[in-house]
């Protein structure tokens, strides 16, 4: 049984996503980020960095992992699914998951931030980081050009970087022009998995649609950037 810590977040989905793929058993634990309930003893002794997701592996020890992409890696190794065993195939999944970890989250986060969060609008802040998450959107759909998923087969690559990309309209950034990613954006929406992973700990897409609900969201996310 695994234990997951997590919030609705792109971060925390990525875990969620991959825990319904492997059909693994586990159970979820709500982190009231606003709460500040990551900053607590309790949550610091799973994760030191006070942040979400984290995962406790009951059935090996208590093993703690955190870092979501640790915790995809995790994951595919102990049920040898979603990340292939042979060097040069492991090498591919391990790049394309750094391409998400390295670039696709932390631009849109940035975007986030200066588009949604903060209250003062510094354009050239916004402008840099969705150009920025435009720029690495468009590698994602050469590669996808030329293969049906990131990495040859689906792997942990693909729900890591689609955790982040079907956010996009939340960042101000289009899809506008780049065909393979919008097909790879629709096969893994139709995955069932995915449909259930994004929806832990709870369903959030339909308020960020909705006008006054994406503001009262965005409004309690503005305290978080400080933390």
């Amino acid at each position: 049984m695994i234990d997951l810590y997590t919030a609705p977040t792109p971060n925390g989905w990525k875990a969620s996503v991959t825990l319904e793929e492997l059909g693994l058993p586990y159970t979820v634990h709500a982190v009231d980020l606003s709460a500040g309930e990551q900053k607590t003893e309790a949550f610091l002794r799973i994760n030191p960095n006070g942040r979400i997701p984290a995962i406790v592996d009951r059935t090996n020890g208590d093993f703690a992992v955190f870092e979501s992409g640790a915790i995809l890696i995790y994951l595919a190794g102990m049920t040898g699914r979603l990340m292939p065993a042979d060097a040069k195939g492991r090498s591919r999944v391990i790049q394309w998951l750094m391409f998400q970890m390295s670039g696709i989250g932390p631009m849109m986060g940035q975007a986030n931030v200066f588009f949604r969060y903060f209250p003062e609008k510094i354009q050239p802040a916004i402008d840099r980081y969705q150009n920025e998450s435009r720029r690495l959107f468009e590698v994602l759909d050469r590669r996808l050009g030329d293969s049906e998923w990131l990495a040859d087969d689906y792997s942990i690559a693909d729900i890591a970087n689609w955790c982040w990309v079907r956010t996009h309209r939340w960042s101000g950034v289009n899809v506008e022009g780049l065909p393979h990613l919008r097909r790879w954006l629709d096969a893994m929406k139709a995955r069932p998995a995915c449909q259930r992973g994004v929806e832990v700990p709870q369903k959030i897409d339909s308020v960020l649609r909705d006008g006054q609900a994406a503001e009262a969201f965005a409004q309690r996310a503005r305290g978080l950037v400080q933390r």
